[in-house]
């Protein structure tokens, strides 16, 4: 009998010991999007449409109120996908950002200096003056190329104005939107391409502007195509704040992306938050009805299931309490300004883990 404990004790730890040696290390990073909700510094720009982000304006917005934001978006960023991962993300997509000094102010926040994140930024012609910029821990990606992409859009189609001049006029009939950001660069040796959106809003209903977002989806596809008549294999990150949900029309159709991962053919881009969309959860709320904006889809390089390269691992949207507004009428939607209150921003950002085995 003791003969048998013995054995059975050594078989036990021989399996224990054995199943340890067969686990496998990783390399991880945190890719996240964030909309950081109208990111004006407090000086009116005659350039852009400003004047309610100054302190004479409808929000008073001053140094203190200004200053309470950054503080506020720099905690969540240093936070998002903490839960598998506490390194600070490795890029970070952006948009609602009024220009290039916004983000080297929120980038001297004590919770983010010692990251050392890189700006790549692009002033748009957007009447409001926001844009988008991607920012990367320098001691990871190393970008060499990037360039900004317009997206032209009209309240009528060019074609039909008989009146050539008028056809031609940008300001009476073009609608002016973000470009969209394309980047590439090395992820510790490896090659990436980064995409990054705000698409056209709902203004004017949902129906009527859709056209507008289906023709940004169009122009992302258009972009990955490029990319991928280079390298049918390109690594390709598209993400943003795209004003549709997985499921409308600009995604689905003009971008072609699938919520499941079988589905994707090698040109294909996968949506992992196409499911989450699915099961009710949301980046932000309108009218009690929630719905995901805030996107980040991969190219089916991704997904392959070899971790001796970067692959996705899992996506998420950061939501935690301090980012909920816990009473009033907003009682559970995502933590905004109001003229009482320096809040987070009306969307919650969104992330996905890249992750590779070490041998």
């Amino acid at each position: 009998m003791r003969f048998l404990r013995f054995f059975m004790l050594f078989s036990l730890l021989f399996f224990v010991s054995k199943l340890l040696g067969q686990q496998k290390s990783y390399s991880i990073h945190t890719v996240a999007f964030y909309n950081l909700e109208n990111l004006f510094d407090t000086i009116n720009n005659p350039a852009i449409n400003d004047d309610e982000w100054t302190p004479a304006g409808s929000r008073h917005w001053n140094s203190s109120k200004y200053h309470k934001k950054l503080k506020n978006l720099s905690r969540v960023m240093l936070e998002i996908g903490s839960l598998d991962n506490k390194n600070a993300p490795t890029l970070i997509g952006c948009c609602e950002i009024e220009n290039r000094g916004v983000l080297e102010d929120l980038l001297k926040e004590p919770n983010l200096i010692d990251v050392d994140y890189g700006v790549i930024h692009f002033d748009s012609p957007d009447k409001r003056g926001i844009d988008v910029a991607l920012l990367y821990q320098k001691k990871y990606f190393r970008p060499t190329s990037y360039a900004n992409i317009p997206l032209y859009v009209y309240k009528k189609d060019p074609a039909t104005i008989k009146d050539k001049a008028a056809a031609d006029s940008t300001y009476s009939n073009r609608v002016f939107t973000r470009d969209q950001l394309l980047i590439t660069g090395f992820l510790e040796g490896e090659e990436i391409n980064i995409i990054v959106n705000h698409w056209p809003s709902r203004s004017g209903g949902e129906k009527k502007s859709s056209p507008f977002r289906e023709a940004a989806g169009a122009l992302n596809r258009k972009i990955i195509d490029s990319l991928q008549r280079i390298n049918p294999f390109a690594k390709v990150i598209t993400m943003g704040d795209l004003n549709d949900g997985p499921t409308n029309k600009s995604v689905k159709k003009a971008v072609g992306a699938k919520g499941k991962k079988s589905a994707v053919n090698q040109a294909g881009i996968y949506n992992p938050f196409e499911t989450m969309a699915k099961r009710g959860l949301g980046t932000i709320a309108y009218r009690d009805s929630w719905d995901i904006f805030d996107q980040i889809m991969i190219s089916k390089a991704f997904i392959d299931n070899d971790f001796s390269n970067y692959q996705y691992w899992k996506a998420g949207i950061y939501n935690k309490p301090f980012l909920i507004q816990n009473s009033g009428r907003y009682k559970g939607y995502p933590k905004r300004n109001s003229n009482s209150e320096v809040g987070f921003s009306d969307h919650f950002p969104v992330y996905i883990y890249l992750i590779k085995e070490i041998h």
